[in-house]
Protein backbone atom coordinates (compact mmCIF):
# COMPACT_ATOMS: atom_id res chain seq x y z
CA UNK A 1 0.00 0.00 0.00
CA UNK A 2 1.64 3.42 -1.09
CA UNK A 3 1.65 6.61 0.90
CA UNK A 4 -1.44 7.88 -0.97
CA UNK A 5 -3.50 5.07 -0.59
CA UNK A 6 -2.53 4.97 3.35
CA UNK A 7 -3.59 8.73 3.64
CA UNK A 8 -7.21 8.18 1.79
CA UNK A 9 -8.14 5.15 3.67
CA UNK A 10 -7.10 6.60 6.86
CA UNK A 11 -9.41 10.27 5.35
CA UNK A 12 -12.21 7.79 4.64
CA UNK A 13 -12.18 6.52 8.34
CA UNK A 14 -11.72 9.04 9.83
CA UNK A 15 -15.00 10.61 8.49
CA UNK A 16 -16.71 7.46 8.90
CA UNK A 17 -15.69 7.37 12.65
CA UNK A 18 -15.94 10.84 13.41
CA UNK A 19 -18.93 12.40 15.78
CA UNK A 20 -19.97 13.77 12.51
CA UNK A 21 -20.50 11.26 10.65
CA UNK A 22 -22.55 9.91 13.39
CA UNK A 23 -24.49 12.86 13.36
CA UNK A 24 -25.52 12.44 9.81
CA UNK A 25 -26.31 9.23 10.38
CA UNK A 26 -28.48 9.45 12.91
CA UNK A 27 -30.95 11.97 11.35
CA UNK A 28 -30.80 14.28 13.97
CA UNK A 29 -34.24 15.90 14.75
CA UNK A 30 -36.06 19.38 15.07
CA UNK A 31 -38.74 18.63 18.34
CA UNK A 32 -41.26 20.65 18.63
CA UNK A 33 -44.08 21.04 21.40
CA UNK A 34 -47.40 22.44 19.60
CA UNK A 35 -50.64 23.64 21.15
CA UNK A 36 -53.49 23.82 19.19
CA UNK A 37 -57.35 24.13 19.33
CA UNK A 38 -60.02 22.44 17.52
CA UNK A 39 -62.54 25.64 16.36
CA UNK A 40 -59.51 28.29 16.49
CA UNK A 41 -59.64 30.05 13.24
CA UNK A 42 -56.37 30.81 13.36
CA UNK A 43 -54.83 27.34 14.28
CA UNK A 44 -56.88 26.27 11.04
CA UNK A 45 -54.56 28.00 9.04
CA UNK A 46 -51.37 26.90 11.33
CA UNK A 47 -52.19 23.44 11.48
CA UNK A 48 -51.65 22.28 7.85
CA UNK A 49 -48.23 23.81 7.95
CA UNK A 50 -46.79 22.27 11.27
CA UNK A 51 -48.96 18.90 11.12
CA UNK A 52 -48.82 18.25 7.42
CA UNK A 53 -46.48 19.87 5.15
CA UNK A 54 -43.48 20.96 6.93
CA UNK A 55 -43.14 16.81 9.59
CA UNK A 56 -43.33 15.83 5.61
CA UNK A 57 -40.89 17.98 4.22
CA UNK A 58 -38.08 18.58 7.04
CA UNK A 59 -36.82 16.76 10.34
CA UNK A 60 -39.55 18.50 11.80
CA UNK A 61 -40.93 16.28 15.00
CA UNK A 62 -43.77 17.79 16.81
CA UNK A 63 -45.94 17.18 20.03
CA UNK A 64 -49.27 18.26 19.50
CA UNK A 65 -51.46 18.99 21.93
CA UNK A 66 -54.95 20.13 21.70
CA UNK A 67 -56.46 22.24 24.19
CA UNK A 68 -60.09 22.91 23.27
CA UNK A 69 -61.30 19.16 23.56
CA UNK A 70 -58.67 18.03 26.12
CA UNK A 71 -59.20 19.65 29.21
CA UNK A 72 -56.25 17.82 30.23
CA UNK A 73 -54.16 19.27 27.65
CA UNK A 74 -55.11 22.64 27.96
CA UNK A 75 -53.77 22.40 31.96
CA UNK A 76 -50.44 21.97 30.41
CA UNK A 77 -49.74 25.38 28.54
CA UNK A 78 -49.74 26.86 32.29
CA UNK A 79 -46.57 24.76 33.26
CA UNK A 80 -45.09 25.92 29.73
CA UNK A 81 -46.05 29.55 30.12
CA UNK A 82 -44.27 29.58 33.83
CA UNK A 83 -41.24 28.53 32.08
CA UNK A 84 -41.01 29.63 28.75
CA UNK A 85 -42.60 33.08 29.20
CA UNK A 86 -45.29 31.89 26.09
CA UNK A 87 -48.60 33.32 27.00
CA UNK A 88 -51.93 31.77 26.70
CA UNK A 89 -52.83 32.49 22.83
CA UNK A 90 -52.46 29.65 20.03
CA UNK A 91 -51.31 28.31 17.55
CA UNK A 92 -48.17 27.96 19.51
CA UNK A 93 -44.77 26.15 19.03
CA UNK A 94 -42.44 25.91 21.45
CA UNK A 95 -38.97 25.03 20.32
CA UNK A 96 -36.74 25.94 23.33
CA UNK A 97 -36.57 28.44 26.09
CA UNK A 98 -35.27 31.13 23.80
CA UNK A 99 -37.44 30.87 20.65
CA UNK A 100 -41.33 30.36 20.92
CA UNK A 101 -43.63 31.39 17.68
CA UNK A 102 -47.06 32.20 18.43
CA UNK A 103 -49.85 33.22 15.69
CA UNK A 104 -51.10 31.92 12.46
CA UNK A 105 -49.28 33.85 9.93
CA UNK A 106 -45.64 34.57 12.40
CA UNK A 107 -45.73 30.34 12.23
CA UNK A 108 -46.77 30.01 8.72
CA UNK A 109 -43.74 32.15 7.51
CA UNK A 110 -41.32 31.97 9.94
CA UNK A 111 -41.15 27.74 11.32
CA UNK A 112 -39.74 26.47 7.92
CA UNK A 113 -36.44 28.56 8.19
CA UNK A 114 -36.36 28.33 12.13
CA UNK A 115 -36.24 24.59 11.53
CA UNK A 116 -33.77 24.72 9.02
CA UNK A 117 -31.59 27.14 10.85
CA UNK A 118 -31.79 25.14 14.26
CA UNK A 119 -30.80 21.88 12.33
CA UNK A 120 -31.42 19.74 15.60
CA UNK A 121 -33.33 20.57 18.50
CA UNK A 122 -34.58 19.22 21.93
CA UNK A 123 -37.73 18.26 22.75
CA UNK A 124 -38.66 21.41 24.63
CA UNK A 125 -40.56 19.82 28.55
CA UNK A 126 -43.20 21.50 30.81
CA UNK A 127 -40.80 22.09 33.50
CA UNK A 128 -38.48 23.89 31.62
CA UNK A 129 -36.04 21.61 30.74
CA UNK A 130 -35.36 19.25 27.40
CA UNK A 131 -34.19 16.27 25.96
CA UNK A 132 -33.43 15.01 22.21
CA UNK A 133 -36.27 13.08 20.93
CA UNK A 134 -33.71 10.27 21.14
CA UNK A 135 -33.22 10.28 25.12
CA UNK A 136 -36.65 11.71 25.47
CA UNK A 137 -39.41 8.73 27.12
CA UNK A 138 -42.24 9.67 25.68
CA UNK A 139 -44.34 7.64 27.95
CA UNK A 140 -43.55 9.96 30.39
CA UNK A 141 -45.33 13.17 28.49
CA UNK A 142 -48.07 14.51 30.61
CA UNK A 143 -51.65 14.62 28.97
CA UNK A 144 -52.95 13.15 26.00
CA UNK A 145 -50.13 13.93 22.88
CA UNK A 146 -49.89 13.45 19.28
CA UNK A 147 -46.61 13.25 17.88
CA UNK A 148 -45.88 13.67 14.66
CA UNK A 149 -42.85 12.94 12.55
CA UNK A 150 -43.19 12.46 8.47
CA UNK A 151 -46.34 10.71 7.02
CA UNK A 152 -46.37 8.75 10.90
CA UNK A 153 -48.84 9.44 13.73
CA UNK A 154 -48.53 8.14 17.47
CA UNK A 155 -51.87 9.08 20.07
CA UNK A 156 -51.28 8.46 23.22
CA UNK A 157 -54.58 6.48 24.67
CA UNK A 158 -53.24 6.21 28.61
CA UNK A 159 -49.43 6.69 27.61
CA UNK A 160 -48.28 3.01 28.54
CA UNK A 161 -45.13 1.07 26.48
CA UNK A 162 -41.98 0.84 25.72
CA UNK A 163 -40.75 3.77 24.67
CA UNK A 164 -38.01 2.76 22.55
CA UNK A 165 -40.52 0.78 20.36
CA UNK A 166 -42.73 3.22 19.90
CA UNK A 167 -40.41 5.83 18.81
CA UNK A 168 -38.68 3.99 16.45
CA UNK A 169 -41.70 2.87 15.09
CA UNK A 170 -41.62 6.87 13.99
CA UNK A 171 -38.42 7.01 12.90
CA UNK A 172 -37.44 3.53 10.85
CA UNK A 173 -37.51 3.20 7.62
CA UNK A 174 -39.64 -0.16 7.59
CA UNK A 175 -42.50 -0.09 9.84
CA UNK A 176 -44.04 -3.15 8.88
CA UNK A 177 -40.50 -4.79 10.08
CA UNK A 178 -40.50 -3.21 13.05
CA UNK A 179 -44.03 -4.33 14.07
CA UNK A 180 -43.18 -8.27 13.55
CA UNK A 181 -40.93 -7.90 16.87
CA UNK A 182 -44.21 -6.62 18.80
CA UNK A 183 -47.69 -7.35 20.13
CA UNK A 184 -50.38 -4.95 18.30
CA UNK A 185 -53.67 -5.20 17.54
CA UNK A 186 -54.35 -4.47 14.00
CA UNK A 187 -57.39 -1.59 13.54
CA UNK A 188 -59.03 0.72 11.16
CA UNK A 189 -57.47 3.75 10.92
CA UNK A 190 -59.44 7.02 12.07
CA UNK A 191 -59.18 10.50 10.57
CA UNK A 192 -57.58 12.85 12.73
CA UNK A 193 -59.18 15.81 13.24
CA UNK A 194 -57.38 19.28 13.30
CA UNK A 195 -58.79 22.60 13.30
CA UNK A 196 -61.03 23.03 9.99
CA UNK A 197 -60.06 19.47 8.66
CA UNK A 198 -58.60 16.30 9.22
CA UNK A 199 -55.35 13.98 8.88
CA UNK A 200 -56.07 10.15 6.87
CA UNK A 201 -54.06 7.64 7.36
CA UNK A 202 -53.77 4.44 5.45
CA UNK A 203 -52.87 2.12 8.51
CA UNK A 204 -53.34 1.71 12.09
CA UNK A 205 -52.47 -0.39 14.89
CA UNK A 206 -52.47 -0.10 19.02
CA UNK A 207 -49.66 -0.83 20.87
CA UNK A 208 -50.12 -0.89 24.41
CA UNK A 209 -51.83 2.57 25.63
CA UNK A 210 -50.83 4.10 21.79
CA UNK A 211 -52.03 3.88 18.14
CA UNK A 212 -49.65 3.64 15.69
CA UNK A 213 -50.55 5.64 11.95
CA UNK A 214 -49.03 5.32 9.14
CA UNK A 215 -49.23 6.04 5.44
CA UNK A 216 -47.83 3.90 2.69
CA UNK A 217 -47.44 -0.34 2.66
CA UNK A 218 -49.31 -1.92 4.68
CA UNK A 219 -50.43 -5.36 5.97
CA UNK A 220 -51.88 -7.45 2.50
CA UNK A 221 -53.67 -9.72 4.38
CA UNK A 222 -56.11 -8.08 7.06
CA UNK A 223 -57.21 -10.62 10.19
CA UNK A 224 -61.37 -9.43 9.23
CA UNK A 225 -62.29 -10.93 12.16
CA UNK A 226 -59.69 -8.93 14.16
CA UNK A 227 -60.60 -6.15 12.35
CA UNK A 228 -64.40 -6.26 13.44
CA UNK A 229 -62.90 -6.70 17.00
CA UNK A 230 -60.41 -3.44 17.04
CA UNK A 231 -63.98 -1.75 15.85
CA UNK A 232 -66.27 -3.15 18.33
CA UNK A 233 -63.29 -1.99 21.21
CA UNK A 234 -62.70 1.51 19.40
CA UNK A 235 -66.92 1.82 19.25
CA UNK A 236 -66.90 0.62 22.98
CA UNK A 237 -64.23 3.06 23.72
CA UNK A 238 -66.16 5.84 22.33
CA UNK A 239 -69.22 4.82 24.24
CA UNK A 240 -67.23 4.76 27.18
CA UNK A 241 -66.30 8.13 26.84
CA UNK A 242 -69.49 9.52 25.97
CA UNK A 243 -71.09 7.86 28.95
CA UNK A 244 -68.34 9.88 31.49
CA UNK A 245 -69.66 12.84 29.59
CA UNK A 246 -73.29 12.47 30.16
CA UNK A 247 -72.92 10.66 33.40
CA UNK A 248 -70.95 14.64 34.16
CA UNK A 249 -73.75 16.48 32.97
CA UNK A 250 -75.99 14.93 34.97
CA UNK A 251 -74.91 14.86 38.13
CA UNK A 252 -74.37 18.77 37.80
CA UNK A 253 -78.06 18.33 35.91
CA UNK A 254 -79.39 17.01 39.58
CA UNK A 255 -77.58 19.50 41.85
CA UNK A 256 -79.17 22.33 39.39
CA UNK A 257 -82.39 20.36 39.40
CA UNK A 258 -82.99 19.44 43.67
CA UNK A 259 -82.99 23.36 43.80
CA UNK A 260 -85.43 25.13 46.63
CA UNK A 261 -85.60 28.16 44.15
CA UNK A 262 -87.08 26.43 41.68
CA UNK A 263 -89.09 24.21 43.67
CA UNK A 264 -90.41 27.28 45.26
CA UNK A 265 -91.53 28.80 42.37
CA UNK A 266 -93.01 25.77 40.49
CA UNK A 267 -95.30 25.40 44.18
CA UNK A 268 -96.19 28.78 43.92
CA UNK A 269 -97.58 28.45 40.23
CA UNK A 270 -100.07 25.53 41.27
CA UNK A 271 -101.01 26.72 44.53
CA UNK A 272 -102.02 29.95 42.34
CA UNK A 273 -104.17 27.44 39.77
CA UNK A 274 -105.72 25.00 42.56
CA UNK A 275 -106.44 28.15 44.34
CA UNK A 276 -108.45 30.00 40.59
CA UNK A 277 -110.32 26.93 40.32
CA UNK A 278 -110.98 24.24 43.27
CA UNK A 279 -113.45 22.19 41.50
CA UNK A 280 -111.36 21.53 38.48
CA UNK A 281 -108.24 21.20 40.07
CA UNK A 282 -106.37 18.19 39.06
CA UNK A 283 -107.20 18.58 35.10
CA UNK A 284 -105.57 21.85 35.73
CA UNK A 285 -102.30 20.92 37.54
CA UNK A 286 -101.85 18.79 34.84
CA UNK A 287 -102.16 21.41 32.01
CA UNK A 288 -100.60 24.40 34.06
CA UNK A 289 -97.91 22.27 35.25
CA UNK A 290 -96.94 20.87 32.10
CA UNK A 291 -96.87 24.01 30.25
CA UNK A 292 -95.12 26.06 32.94
CA UNK A 293 -92.21 23.45 32.69
CA UNK A 294 -92.20 23.53 28.69
CA UNK A 295 -91.54 26.90 28.67
CA UNK A 296 -88.83 26.32 31.60
CA UNK A 297 -87.31 23.45 29.63
CA UNK A 298 -87.30 25.92 25.77
CA UNK A 299 -86.07 28.88 27.97
CA UNK A 300 -83.26 26.90 29.71
CA UNK A 301 -81.98 25.49 26.49
CA UNK A 302 -81.79 28.91 24.67
CA UNK A 303 -79.63 30.06 28.13
CA UNK A 304 -77.40 27.00 27.50
CA UNK A 305 -77.00 28.07 23.87
CA UNK A 306 -75.91 31.47 24.92
CA UNK A 307 -73.40 30.39 27.47
CA UNK A 308 -71.70 28.19 25.52
CA UNK A 309 -71.61 30.19 22.11
CA UNK A 310 -70.13 33.09 24.44
CA UNK A 311 -67.46 31.31 26.13
CA UNK A 312 -66.63 30.00 22.08
CA UNK A 313 -66.78 33.67 20.83
CA UNK A 314 -64.42 34.74 24.20
CA UNK A 315 -62.05 31.89 23.38
CA UNK A 316 -62.15 32.67 19.82
CA UNK A 317 -60.43 36.20 20.05
CA UNK A 318 -57.58 34.52 22.98
CA UNK A 319 -57.60 31.21 24.70
CA UNK A 320 -58.60 31.10 27.78
CA UNK A 321 -59.52 27.53 28.35
CA UNK A 322 -56.42 26.88 30.85
CA UNK A 323 -58.03 29.93 32.98
CA UNK A 324 -61.71 28.75 32.54
CA UNK A 325 -60.63 25.38 33.40
CA UNK A 326 -59.41 26.84 36.78
CA UNK A 327 -62.26 28.93 37.15
CA UNK A 328 -64.91 26.36 36.70
CA UNK A 329 -63.97 24.06 39.17
CA UNK A 330 -63.24 27.04 41.68
CA UNK A 331 -66.78 28.34 41.10
CA UNK A 332 -68.28 24.71 41.62
CA UNK A 333 -66.72 24.70 45.05
CA UNK A 334 -67.58 28.34 45.59
CA UNK A 335 -71.08 27.26 45.19
CA UNK A 336 -70.99 23.80 46.80
CA UNK A 337 -69.58 25.91 50.55
CA UNK A 338 -71.99 28.14 49.60
CA UNK A 339 -74.68 25.33 50.19
CA UNK A 340 -72.80 24.01 52.99
CA UNK A 341 -73.33 26.78 54.89
CA UNK A 342 -76.93 26.77 54.74
CA UNK A 343 -76.92 23.44 55.86
CA UNK A 344 -75.12 24.45 59.11
CA UNK A 345 -76.24 28.36 59.35
CA UNK A 346 -79.72 28.60 57.25
CA UNK A 347 -81.25 31.63 56.20
CA UNK A 348 -83.71 32.31 53.48
CA UNK A 349 -82.48 33.60 50.19
CA UNK A 350 -79.15 33.54 50.74
CA UNK A 351 -76.70 34.72 47.85
CA UNK A 352 -76.44 32.16 44.69
CA UNK A 353 -78.80 29.23 46.02
CA UNK A 354 -81.85 30.83 47.23
CA UNK A 355 -83.51 33.68 45.10
CA UNK A 356 -83.24 36.85 47.13
CA UNK A 357 -86.00 37.50 49.64
CA UNK A 358 -86.69 41.09 48.01
CA UNK A 359 -87.61 39.40 44.74
CA UNK A 360 -90.01 37.20 46.28
CA UNK A 361 -93.17 39.25 46.93
CA UNK A 362 -92.96 40.39 43.21
CA UNK A 363 -92.76 36.61 42.49
CA UNK A 364 -94.94 35.25 43.94
CA UNK A 365 -97.92 37.78 42.99
CA UNK A 366 -97.02 36.64 39.66
CA UNK A 367 -97.74 33.16 39.92
CA UNK A 368 -100.69 33.62 41.97
CA UNK A 369 -102.02 35.28 39.25
CA UNK A 370 -101.74 32.50 37.08
CA UNK A 371 -105.65 31.55 35.72
CA UNK A 372 -104.93 29.30 32.54
CA UNK A 373 -102.38 26.82 31.05
CA UNK A 374 -101.44 29.56 28.60
CA UNK A 375 -100.74 31.90 31.25
CA UNK A 376 -98.71 29.04 32.74
CA UNK A 377 -96.62 28.79 29.89
CA UNK A 378 -96.25 32.57 29.46
CA UNK A 379 -95.12 33.04 32.83
CA UNK A 380 -92.39 30.11 32.94
CA UNK A 381 -90.89 31.59 30.20
CA UNK A 382 -90.47 34.78 31.99
CA UNK A 383 -90.11 33.60 35.48
CA UNK A 384 -86.95 31.63 34.31
CA UNK A 385 -85.10 35.34 34.63
CA UNK A 386 -85.69 35.21 38.44
CA UNK A 387 -84.50 31.94 38.56
CA UNK A 388 -81.17 33.08 37.07
CA UNK A 389 -79.31 33.83 40.43
CA UNK A 390 -79.74 30.57 42.01
CA UNK A 391 -79.87 28.31 39.17
CA UNK A 392 -77.00 29.60 36.82
CA UNK A 393 -73.81 28.33 38.73
CA UNK A 394 -73.81 24.68 37.52
CA UNK A 395 -75.53 25.72 34.22
CA UNK A 396 -72.17 28.07 33.66
CA UNK A 397 -70.17 25.25 34.57
CA UNK A 398 -72.09 22.68 32.14
CA UNK A 399 -71.65 25.48 29.36
CA UNK A 400 -68.08 25.46 29.64
CA UNK A 401 -67.65 21.55 29.57
CA UNK A 402 -69.89 21.63 26.77
CA UNK A 403 -68.34 24.48 24.84
CA UNK A 404 -65.25 22.38 23.75
CA UNK A 405 -67.52 21.07 21.18
CA UNK A 406 -68.92 22.76 18.19
CA UNK A 407 -72.27 24.58 18.83
CA UNK A 408 -74.35 22.51 16.89
CA UNK A 409 -72.97 19.41 18.53
CA UNK A 410 -74.14 20.94 21.87
CA UNK A 411 -77.75 20.33 21.12
CA UNK A 412 -78.09 17.09 22.09
CA UNK A 413 -75.97 17.22 25.42
CA UNK A 414 -78.30 20.40 26.07
CA UNK A 415 -81.56 18.96 25.48
CA UNK A 416 -80.23 16.17 27.97
CA UNK A 417 -79.34 18.40 31.00
CA UNK A 418 -82.64 20.41 30.96
CA UNK A 419 -84.59 17.12 30.59
CA UNK A 420 -82.68 16.09 33.96
CA UNK A 421 -83.03 19.58 35.23
CA UNK A 422 -87.04 19.72 34.79
CA UNK A 423 -87.58 16.32 35.91
CA UNK A 424 -88.92 16.93 39.79
CA UNK A 425 -91.19 19.37 38.33
CA UNK A 426 -92.91 17.08 36.18
CA UNK A 427 -92.84 14.36 39.19
CA UNK A 428 -94.52 16.81 41.32
CA UNK A 429 -97.38 17.90 38.67
CA UNK A 430 -97.88 14.26 38.23
CA UNK A 431 -98.01 13.59 42.14
CA UNK A 432 -100.73 15.81 42.06
CA UNK A 433 -102.72 15.37 39.71
CA UNK A 434 -103.05 11.99 40.45
CA UNK A 435 -103.63 12.62 44.14
CA UNK A 436 -100.70 11.59 45.73
CA UNK A 437 -100.06 14.56 47.54
CA UNK A 438 -101.51 17.61 48.22
CA UNK A 439 -99.77 20.70 46.70
CA UNK A 440 -99.58 21.92 49.89
CA UNK A 441 -98.20 18.79 51.09
CA UNK A 442 -95.15 18.96 48.47
CA UNK A 443 -94.37 22.65 49.90
CA UNK A 444 -94.39 21.72 53.89
CA UNK A 445 -91.78 18.85 52.23
CA UNK A 446 -89.49 21.39 51.03
CA UNK A 447 -89.61 23.56 53.92
CA UNK A 448 -89.23 20.67 56.04
CA UNK A 449 -86.32 19.46 53.82
CA UNK A 450 -84.56 22.97 52.73
CA UNK A 451 -80.99 21.71 54.45
CA UNK A 452 -81.43 18.15 53.24
CA UNK A 453 -81.61 19.37 49.98
CA UNK A 454 -78.90 21.85 49.84
CA UNK A 455 -76.37 18.92 51.47
CA UNK A 456 -77.24 16.95 48.62
CA UNK A 457 -76.08 20.38 46.34
CA UNK A 458 -73.29 20.79 47.94
CA UNK A 459 -71.91 17.37 48.14
CA UNK A 460 -72.04 17.20 44.05
CA UNK A 461 -70.89 20.53 43.12
CA UNK A 462 -67.95 19.93 46.09
CA UNK A 463 -66.81 16.68 43.88
CA UNK A 464 -67.70 18.62 40.39
CA UNK A 465 -65.39 21.18 41.38
CA UNK A 466 -62.69 19.04 43.11
CA UNK A 467 -62.97 16.78 39.39
CA UNK A 468 -62.55 19.36 37.58
CA UNK A 469 -59.47 21.40 39.18
CA UNK A 470 -57.95 17.50 39.65
CA UNK A 471 -58.73 15.85 36.22
CA UNK A 472 -61.27 13.60 37.26
CA UNK A 473 -64.12 15.29 34.52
Amino acid sequence: MNAKTKIFTALVLFLLLSPAAFALDNNENVCAVYFTGIGCSHCARADPVVLGTLPKTTNLIVIEYEIYRDAVNSRLMTGYNDNYNTGFGVPLIILNNDKFIRGDSPIITQLKGTVNELGSNNCPLADGTSLSFEDLDITSLPGKPKIWKGERILMAVNGTGDSNVLKNLLTTDNPLKALESIDYELIEPKAVPLSGTEVTFDNAVKISGWIFQWNGKGFDNVDKTNNANANNDAVADSIARDKIKLSTLCIIALADTINPCALAVFILMLIGITTYDPGNRKKRVLYAGLSFVTAVYIMYFFYGLIIIRSIQLVEAITNIRPILTTIFGTVAILLGLLHLKEVLWYRPGGMLTEMPMSWRPRVKKLMTSITSPKGAFFMGAFVTVFLIPCTMGPYFIAGGILSVLELIETIPWLLIYDFVFILPLIAITFIIHFGFKQVEDVSGWKEKNIKNIHLFTAIIMLFVGLGILFGWI
